[in-house]
This record gives C-alpha cells, sequence and structure tokens, in this order.
C-alpha cells in the first residue's frame, strides 16, 4: 500500500445530528475517489460504513467506522459517527482523534440538537470545523435561512464556499466562491462535473462573497491583515495560502452545500479538504504525562512511539480489533509495546487498515495515521501504547453519564457467567454504558444513553455470547430514618431444655443530618453487661437496618447509645445479644417518628425554546423543582431537582416531547422525606412486592 507523510493525511471525523445524511456522505466520497464503484444505501443496507446487522435493521448508524480513500495524493482517514446521542462514545471517539470535524447539517433542518453537540465536543478538542449543508435536492430548501440559522448558532463567520444554484428535486447546479465557477454535476451520481466561469447575478454574487472571504482570510495573519489595510486587497497567492491558516484559526468557518445521495457538491468539498484541511501537522505537539504522572509534549517527529485507542470491537472470525492514532514514531507488526493505563506489554501482531468491515493487512502505520491492530490481550478503549523506552500517557475521552437505567435478568438461569463475560467485553468496546450490583436494591443495573443503546446492547448480547436478557424497571433505593428521640428496653430469654439464651438491651436513637450513616456507639457504666457483647449488639442493629423495617430498604441517618442492660453468667452468648440487640433497635425505631427517605437527582435539560411549556409542566408533574434556567443559543438549559422514582425512561419521554430535540443528563443529588400521602403507598406497595 502507498505510504503518506503526515502532511500529505487528512484524518477527520463525519459527525452531526441524526439523519444529516453523515453515512451518504462518506459513501459519495468514497464513490469521486474509484474506492467504490457505485453508491449504496442506507435503506438498503449496502453501504460501505453501516455494515453491523443492528445498522441494518433499524437503518441507522450505531458504530463509527474507519473509512480511507486516496484524493489528489492525499490520504483520507474519514470516521464516519452515529447521529443519535445514544451513541455519543463513537462520535467522541472519533472527535477526539480527528484533526479537524466535518460537522454535517440537515438542509431541510439547519442546525439541530446534535448538531450543537458535537459542535461543542470539537470545540472542546480544540479541533477546526467545516460544515457541510446536506440533501439540498428535497422540497422546500431556502439556503440563506439555513446559512443565517447556523449563524446565529456558531457565529457571523460562518461562511458559504459553495451555493445550490437549483436546490430543491433536480439539484445539481453549485456555484463555486473560491473559483467564481458554476458547477454542473452528473446525474449519475458518479460526481462528475462540467465547470463554467460564473456569469450574471451569479458572478455578482461571487464577487461580493470573494471580498468578504478574503477579509476572513487577512484577518487570521497580522501581515496579510497588514497587506489588506496598504492595498485594499489580497493576491491570488496570498490569499490562497492565508486560507489554511485562517481555518486553523477558525478566523472563518467554511460552509459547503451538498447532495450525498446524488453526489453532487461532494467533489469540491473533498478538493479543499484536501488543499486546505488539517493535517496531523497542525497538531505537532501534543500534551501527554510521563509514567509519573508529570506533564510533557509528544512532537510528530519522534522517534518514540505513542498512540491512543479510540475504539475497540471484537469482529467475528477475527478478534478483537483495537483503532490506534498514532501520535510520533510508527507502528510495525511483531513491534513490542508498553500500555501505561494497564501497565502491561503488547506484542503487535497483525495491523490493518479498514474499509467499513473491509480489512487490508498493512506493514507498518507511520506517524499522523491511523490503523487497527488485531489481538491485544489487554488494551481497551482510551489507553495509550508507547514505546517500552518512553511510557507516556496520552489523555483520555471523558463521556457523558448514562440517563436510562433498566434492572437487568438473565431470561435463563445458568447465563450468568456468559451474561458477566458479555458485560465486561461490551463496555471495553463502548464506555457510556455502565453495570453496577446495586446492594441496597440487590439488582443488577444497566445504565445507558437513550432506550435505544440500552436496546442495541441487549442485541449485542443476544448475538455475540447468546444470553438473552429482560429488562425491567429499577427499584428505587429508597431509605429509612426517624424523626425524633426514643429508647427501648428489649429482653431476649430462650429455654429449650439445654444451654438457654439471655440478653437484655437498653438503647436509645436519636436522627442524624442526611448521608451521616449510622453511628453505633454504647455509654455503659458498671457491669451489668460484659463490653465483649457490644459487637454483638452492633451485629443486631447493622442486620436489622439492612433489612430494613417500614418497606424492607436500608436504614441510615440514626444514632444509636447501648446504654445499659442485663446478662446471665451461663446463658449469656454473642447470638443472644444478637437477637436483643436487633429487635431493641426495630422497637425503639416504630417509636421515634419513622419514615421513608427518596433519592433526589440534579437534572440538566436542553431544549428548544418552543418546548419549554411542555417540558417544564412535565417536570412540575413528575413533582419536580426548577432550580434555574439558562440560555445556550437558540435552546434553553432548565435545571431541575427531580425524585429518581419520576426519572425511569425520561429520555424516552423527553424525546417524545420535544420530537427528538430534547436531551437531559442527571447524577444524584440527596435524599428527603417523601410527601405523607405518597409515602404510605410507597410503603404498601413495597411491602405487598
Amino acid at each position: 500500500m502507498k505510504t503518506y507523510t503526515p502532511e500529505n493525511i487528512r484524518n477527520f471525523a463525519v459527525v452531526g445530528h441524526q439523519a444529516s445524511g453523515k453515512t451518504m456522505l462518506t459513501e459519495a466520497m468514497l464513490r469521486c475517489a474509484g474506492a467504490i464503484q457505485r453508491l449504496g444505501s442506507v435503506e438498503a443496507g449496502t453501504t460501505v460504513s453501516d455494515y453491523h446487522d443492528s445498522e441494518k435493521e433499524r437503518q441507522i448508524s450505531v458504530h463509527a467506522s474507519l473509512l480511507h480513500c486516496d484524493w489528489t495524493d492525499k490520504k483520507f482517514n474519514i470516521i464516519d459517527t452515529p447521529g443519535y446521542l445514544d451513541f455519543i462514545s463513537e462520535g467522541l471517539g472519533a472527535l477526539r482523534v480527528g484533526d479537524f470535524a466535518l460537522v454535517v447539517a440537515n438542509a431541510a433542518n439547519g442546525a439541530e440538537l446534535g448538531t450543537d453537540q458535537v459542535w461543542e465536543y470539537a470545540t472542546g478538542y480544540g479541533i477546526p470545523k467545516m460544515i457541510v449543508v446536506n440533501g439540498a435536492d428535497r422540497e422546500n430548501i431556502d439556503f440563506d435561512a439555513i446559512l443565517e440559522d447556523l449563524r446565529a448558532h456558531f457565529g457571523s463567520n460562518v461562511f458559504p464556499m459553495t451555493l445550490p444554484i437549483n436546490p430543491g428535486p433536480g439539484f445539481n447546479q453549485v456555484l463555486d466562491v473560491m473559483r467564481s465557477e458554476e458547477i454542473d454535476y452528473a446525474t449519475d451520481a458518479s460526481g462528475a462535473y462540467t465547470e463554467k466561469k460564473a456569469e450574471g447575478q451569479w458572478a455578482d454574487r461571487v464577487k461580493e462573497l470573494h471580498r468578504e472571504l478574503i477579509e476572513f482570510v487577512a484577518e487570521a495573519d497580522d501581515s496579510l491583515l497588514e497587506i489588506f489595510f496598504e492595498q485594499g486587497s489580497l493576491s491570488e497567492e496570498q490569499f490562497r495560502k492565508g486560507v489554511h491558516a485562517a481555518i486553523q484559526a477558525q478566523s472563518f468557518i467554511p460552509v459547503f452545500v451538498t447532495s450525498a445521495t446524488h453526489n453532487v457538491g461532494v467533489a469540491r468539498l473533498m478538493d479543499f479538504i484536501a488543499k486546505y484541511g488539517s493535517s496531523p501537522l497542525d497538531r505537532k505537539t501534543v500534551p501527554a504525562m510521563n509514567e509519573n504522572d508529570e506533564p510533557l509534549e509528544i512532537s510528530l517527529s519522534d522517534k518514540e512511539a505513542a498512540c491512543y485507542i479510540f475504539k475497540t470491537i471484537s469482529e467475528a472470525h477475527v478478534g478483537e480489533l483495537s483503532f490506534c492514532r498514532l501520535y510520533s514514531g510508527e507502528i510495525r507488526q511483531g513491534m513490542e509495546m508498553f500500555n501505561t493505563d494497564r501497565n502491561c506489554t503488547e506484542k503487535i501482531g497483525q495491523i490493518y487498515t479498514l474499509m467499513g468491515h473491509n480489512r487490508e493487512n498493512i506493514d507498518r502505520i507511520g506517524p499522523g495515521d491511523i490503523g487497527v491492530m488485531v489481538k491485544l490481550k489487554d488494551t481497551h478503549t482510551g489507553n495509550t501504547l508507547s514505546s517500552p523506552g518512553r511510557k507516556v500517557k496520552l489523555p483520555a475521552v471523558e463521556y457523558p453519564k448514562p440517563n436510562i437505567h433498566g434492572a437487568l435478568e438473565v431470561a435463563v438461569k445458568g447465563d450468568e457467567d456468559k451474561l458477566a463475560e458479555g458485560l465486561a467485553t461490551l463496555h471495553e468496546e463502548d464506555p457510556t454504558f455502565l453495570y453496577v450490583n446495586n446492594k441496597e436494591t440487590a439488582e443488577l443495573v444497566l445504565s445507558g444513553q437513550g432506550e435505544l443503546h440500552l436496546e442495541v446492547i441487549k442485541g449485542r448480547l443476544k448475538r455475540r455470547f447468546n444470553v438473552e436478557i429482560l429488562l425491567k424497571e429499577p427499584k428505587v433505593p429508597f431509605r429509612e430514618t426517624i424523626r425524633k428521640k426514643a429508647e427501648s428496653k428489649y429482653r431476649h430469654k430462650k429455654q429449650s431444655g439445654g444451654a438457654g439464651q439471655f440478653a437484655e438491651v437498653w438503647m436509645r436513637i436519636e436522627p442524624l443530618s442526611r448521608d451521616a450513616g449510622i453511628d453505633f456507639g454504647h455509654s455503659l457504666v458498671g457491669q451489668n453487661v460484659d463490653r465483649v457483647f457490644v459487637p454483638s449488639v452492633e451485629k443486631g442493629v447493622q442486620s436489622a437496618c439492612q433489612e430494613g423495617i417500614l418497606a424492607h430498604c436500608h436504614v441510615s441517618d440514626i444514632k444509636i447509645d447501648f446504654y445499659d442492660g442485663k446478662m446471665h453468667p451461663v446463658d449469656s452468648k454473642d447470638i443472644a445479644f444478637q437477637i436483643a440487640g436487633k429487635e431493641a433497635f426495630k422497637q425503639a425505631f416504630k417509636e421515634a417518628s419513622p419514615c421513608l427517605l427518596e433519592p433526589i437527582m440534579n437534572v440538566q435539560i436542553k431544549i428548544p425554546e418552543d418546548f419549554m411549556g411542555d417540558v417544564m409542566g412535565d417536570i412540575s408533574s413528575r413533582r419536580g423543582r426548577i432550580q434555574g434556567m439558562d440560555t445556550d443559543g437558540k435552546f434553553q438549559v432548565i435545571n431541575a431537582s427531580v425524585p429518581m422514582m419520576e426519572l425511569y425512561r425520561y429520555s424516552t419521554s423527553l424525546r417524545s416531547l420535544t420530537g427528538g430535540r430534547g436531551f437531559h443528563s442527571e447524577s444524584f443529588s440527596h435524599y428527603e422525606e417523601m410527601p405523607r400521602d405518597l409515602e404510605k403507598k410507597t410503603i404498601e406497595r413495597l411491602n405487598a412486592d
């Protein structure tokens, strides 16, 4: 395979809101470059990047796919990512290793919630953005309105590099601003085109835009700005040299218009990426940490290898694939590398470049390039591999917290071991879902980014590990506590013909502040009770706290004082004081105005302003309290506190309320007392279960 130097590599993530046409855009790029001979389709399940069963079934992208092609002697490493926020981990990994983001917006809808999200993530990684307005062949397209919408979201420096001449059905003509040309694309989806000089109104429009573009370019470079002020313009050579620097500085955000399904406008987009898009040279150094967690920088020219694993996935008949971006040195088959996250050595076996599902063996991965290694023994998503002579760690992706939860059960008893293996493997591939054994509710809880995310995980467990699972509403970890002080005296006496049991425990209890737990102590004086029995009483109390008294929920926030009692020289023993301690505590608890506590969650909701009324009404119906509101572009951010028991499948409800344009995150806040009427019903329900 041809070898590419860093300046001739273009690594970019194709990101955007769901249904904006990202997969078809990458398909059109491959067709233009001759990497495929005809366009596939999402509906038919024939695209290069959407090859998994779950993607073909749902006709959406679920996984990030690595594609590559050659365009004007430049290697394009294209990472097609899912648009659904349920699978945001795939997009975050792609943005982490990309040198720029190609943000795709729907020509009918403009910037949407997913567009804003990926824009924020790309900004966080400090990489430039380009925008593609895709789907200009649809009915009632108003490109100028979409352009204004994009500017409202991302700034007035959003600038059209191409314009649609005949938007709507039959769209095949594009105005190229930089070249002042009208481009007429073939209607056979080949990407072929003819060009001519812009004339009439289009020539006037280009002239106006060209001057505006020159100003943007000049602003990115002080020397060019000085020339611009002195001469009133820039030469063609000065202008073209300045475009790349202007994109890096984001002094302007280039916008291209396309119809990916008909392969219109894609070739000129690729020309621009090849000439002016970011290469690994634009990030010659990247921050890292050494093995002592001291900061350092890795240079593209370093001889020692360092790479970041941005995705792992297990493929049938191949094994685990580790997708990596190399920031320095080179990787060759047979060499040893060190995993600084897992503290282990990895021997590199086969190395591939991928075209979706298809693999091609390569002998090396060079600096700045992206490739795939096979069957590494203990390397996973987010890990760094480096030369043993220079052990370094690259910053890992920070993933969003899950916002939907389900209690997991195996459908067939005996599959527990296979389930454990499957969950561990899938979590290594996708860190945005979690599974935990909730000790308070005795359930295995699966948490993800959305209902679709959980369904896909469920399907992958079935297909890959032959484990069928059931997901149901998880139990809420209510807690029991008291409102006032109380005390009790309990005598345990048992005589059964042989050795008897005797213990008497006198106990005081009082409420503590929230999240204080259980504070057990004693204030025994004299010789009524041997101190050896204090741990026995504590065991009994802890047993009662674990089992619960009101509704089988954990007891919390109580101070217990074992202050006196009685014992028998023969019949008093450990078990007797355990029983007496437990019953004394239960007796005092019932006299101390017991109550049920419920967990309260902090919820942040991001929605278009049009849905504010519906969403706030829904929060109120869930006993939620609005804590504050903020504005983020044309989106509104609501901060609220909502009881956990009211949030089951809230992400699904929110998306339904907002037409898929709402997104929320949640985190635990605190416990508080339940309303009395609801508490009574909840206790009855919990005791009936």
